[in-house]
């Protein structure tokens, strides 16, 4: 934890994902992965936040690689 702060790694790293992904420097897929959590679970975060998704053919692509190699 992070002293004066109640965050955990997870946390951060949770943060970090949402980040990034807002500020559209990485994709649904990676911020998911980066944050540890299944793709409709950073959704539904991401909802919850009202963060609004972003999906393009770059995005679309890595997530159909991802299915592929599932």
């Amino acid at each position: 934890m992070v002293e004066g702060l109640d965050l955990t790694p997870e946390r951060a790293c949770l943060d970090l994902a949402i980040g990034l992904y807002a500020e559209q420097k990485v994709t649904l897929g990676r911020a998911a992965k980066l944050a540890g959590m299944a793709q409709s679970a950073f959704l539904k975060k991401l909802g919850e936040l009202r963060i609004p998704m972003h999906y393009d053919l770059p995005e679309l692509e890595e997530d159909l690689l991802m299915v592929r190699d599932a």
